[in-house]
């Protein structure tokens, strides 16, 4: 067989692919993930005791607003990644307006309060819990990310590793912003950012290992 022969027979009843299987695949495993990171939060860490109050519901609504809005924008490009030649309608700008609007919060936050204050509102009592819990929650749901974006056939594995691993590290912030009672705003800015990037990278690194196909 001639190679042009070969190519026609290749290209013969190719079907396209099902944008909205890819789509839904990547919304139940999201699901799943969300499900899991609240599940491990709840019996692990517990939720936060001052819920009731106005101001623990209004700081637990700005760290939720952040971590969903880092979710949503990444999923969107997770499902364009997942396909094969996706990297192509790919831009950062989107899922960098999370990070960028809760980075300037922090800064104005930090400009109205004394100098004396910042370590403090930077630090708080629980950056260590947040280091480790926020990666080691996103491990279940970036699994399942990953087990999803897998059965699409992603061609830039990388970038779709990346994605998987920013989406999961915004979905374990969900969940663990129910624990956390550390409601400063450069205090989210750089350990919830922080984790975030953390699993974004890792995922980079991973990537390549778990979805070559």
């Amino acid at each position: 067989m001639k190679t042009e022969e070969l190519i026609a027979a290749l290209s013969t009843n190719v079907e396209p692919i099902n944008h909205r299987l890819v789509n839904r695949s990547v919304g139940i495993a999201l699901a799943l993930g969300a499900v899991v990171a609240l599940g491990l939060v709840l019996v692990g860490l517990g939720v936060r005791a001052d819920l009731t109050t106005p101001r623990a519901v209004i700081f637990l609504v700005l760290k939720l607003a952040f971590a969903l809005g880092t979710v949503g924008a990444a999923s969107v490009y997770l499902s364009r990644l997942a396909r094969p030649g996706g990297e192509r309608r790919i831009s950062l700008g989107l899922a960098a307006i999370p990070f960028a609007v809760i980075m300037l919060l922090a800064a104005i936050s930090l400009g109205q309060a004394p100098s004396s204050h910042w370590d403090r509102m930077v630090m708080g009592d629980q950056w260590l819990e947040c280091l480790l819990s926020i990666p080691i929650i996103a491990i279940v749901p970036f699994a399942v990310v990953i087990w999803a974006v897998r059965k699409a056939a992603p061609t830039n594995l990388v970038g779709a590793g990346a994605f998987g691993g920013l989406v999961a590290g915004g979905v374990s912030a969900i969940a663990y912003a129910l624990h956390c009672t550390d409601d400063s705003l450069p205090f989210v800015a750089l350990w919830y950012g922080g984790t975030i990037l953390m699993c974004t990278l890792a995922g980079a690194v991973l990537g390549p290992r778990l979805l070559r196909w």
